[in-house]
């Protein structure tokens, strides 16, 4: 976001994924908990969104109530977090339309090639 010389804090960022893997409910041991609570500490709002995941057991496990629904052109940086098939079965263009004009992806299990995200771990 800083090369794009984007604002951090109070940004809007949409974490794509929180279940422990993909096309499964469990939230036992997941990490994208650490990526959120990271993010946090830059004062960054938080937007998650999983299809896999039991919203009640994502409030009662970990406070994080996730979104029902994608809304186009609200995110300043989109995570993708977690491969689910539904996120695979999107192409890039259909995420980077949930972003602002100038936003960033962070692609963090590589489910597009490199040259058409921002950054990759």
């Amino acid at each position: 976001m800083l090369k794009k010389r984007l604002h951090v804090q109070d940004s809007n960022v949409l974490i794509m994924g929180l279940t422990f893997k993909e096309n499964c409910p469990d939230l036992r041991n997941t990490r994208v908990v650490d990526i959120i609570k990271e993010l946090e500490t830059y004062g960054v709002n938080i937007h998650v969104y999983d299809p896999w995941v039991d919203p009640e057991e994502a409030v009662v496990e970990y406070g994080i109530k996730p979104i029902a629904t994608l809304e186009e052109g609200r995110f300043d940086a989109i995570v993708l977090a977690v491969a689910h098939e539904q996120f695979k079965q999107m192409d890039i263009k259909q995420v980077r339309a949930l972003g602002k004009p100038d936003s960033v992806i962070y692609d963090l299990k590589y489910l597009f090639p490199a040259d058409l995200t921002d950054e990759r771990l």
